[in-house]
């Protein structure tokens, strides 16, 4: 007589790659990866970034050729981050909102050429225009909030009008989703959606990015407007009130060290749900993977997987071309 307790054998659904593929929960698909690019204020540039490998700052022409070849991959969604050009910064980011800035001119090419083909999102924030390098207006070493929300709703109307077709402010102002909201309905802009980093933690996984973009802070950290790494029932007050201020999509950033935080927004929400694949994240798989330490395609896999299996709808992150082009999915 066969045991009661082998009558149900869970590897048999596991016992070949056929049956695993019918049998999985969790699936990433190109749809889903959104491709981030640092974009310079000149027309062709390509500059290497030590810490990202893999990853450069583009000019405009070289992001229309970079998207052209992601998008025979399957990527259809692209955020940009724009850099100020030389002696451009100031105290109050005034580049960040300029139509004719590195963001609003990549738009510009980018709809030109592939339409509503290609959507492309963009990063709103101050920090890459500011001389102090923080997110918002300084004064005596603290980040005023209030008055720094018209400066982002008008970054996003730029971008916007540029022919965005997602803004998304990174800044962690309190109030600035409405105040972006506001002002894109003002201008009649009704119909370009808002992708919120509702829950945006002051995370020691940014260091990379800082480089690439040029937002280090020049003083002081970013701990009194970013989350507190350790705090999680915040998370689902920063995402409720967003989505009542009017945001469309609601971002957990970092993505792997806050798989818990993703589920705990996924469960208290029901518009859709961004988890960023930091650069830090990223670049940790990649020095790791150069000193054969792990394989890259498994770990990646696993990663943007968890992600999805956390309740990620949207999955930004760096990998997304490499994980296309070596079939890493």
């Amino acid at each position: 007589m066969t045991s009661p307790f082998l009558r149900q054998r869970p590897r048999r659904l596991r016992r070949s790659p056929l049956m695993r593929e019918l049998a999985c929960e969790t699936r990433v698909h190109a749809s889903q990866l959104v491709m981030p690019h640092f974009v310079l204020p000149v027309t062709s540039a390509r500059e290497a970034i030590p810490s990202m490998p893999g990853i450069t700052r583009v000019g405009y022409d070289e992001l229309v050729s970079d998207c052209a070849k992601d998008m025979e991959l399957g990527i259809r969604s692209v955020l940009l981050f724009g850099l100020a050009g030389a002696g451009e910064k100031d105290a109050r980011g005034t580049r960040s909102h300029a139509h004719d800035g590195a963001v609003p001119k990549a738009v510009a090419a980018l709809k030109r050429e592939f339409g509503a083909d290609l959507q492309v999102i963009t990063d709103v924030c101050l920090c890459a225009y500011t001389d102090h390098g923080h997110c918002g207006m300084l004064e005596a070493g603290r980040v005023l909030n209030d008055e720094s929300l018209p400066a982002l709703a008008s970054m996003a109307v730029a971008h916007a009008e540029a022919g965005a077709d997602m803004v998304a402010p990174s800044d962690m102002m309190d109030g600035r989703v409405a105040a972006i909201r506001d002002a894109l309905d003002e201008r009649g802009l009704e119909e370009t959606a808002l992708m919120s980093y509702s829950v945006k933690y002051a995370s020691a996984y940014y260091g990379p990015f800082r480089d690439a973009a040029d937002s280090a802070p020049g003083q002081g950290d970013r701990q009194g407007y970013q989350m507190d790494v350790r705090n999680a029932r915040e998370a689902e007050r920063e995402a409720e009130l967003d989505e009542l201020e009017g945001a469309d999509i609601l971002m957990v950033k970092p993505a792997l060290a806050y798989l818990d935080v993703i589920r705990r927004v996924r469960e208290c929400t029901t518009l859709p749900v961004a988890a960023y694949n930091v650069s830090g994240e990223f670049s940790q798989v990649k020095a790791a993977a150069e000193r054969g330490w792990l394989d890259e395609a498994r770990v990646v896999r696993e990663n943007l997987t968890a992600f999805a299996r956390a309740g990620a709808d949207v999955i930004i992150t760096y990998h997304a071309r490499e994980a296309l082009q070596g079939g890493w999915l």
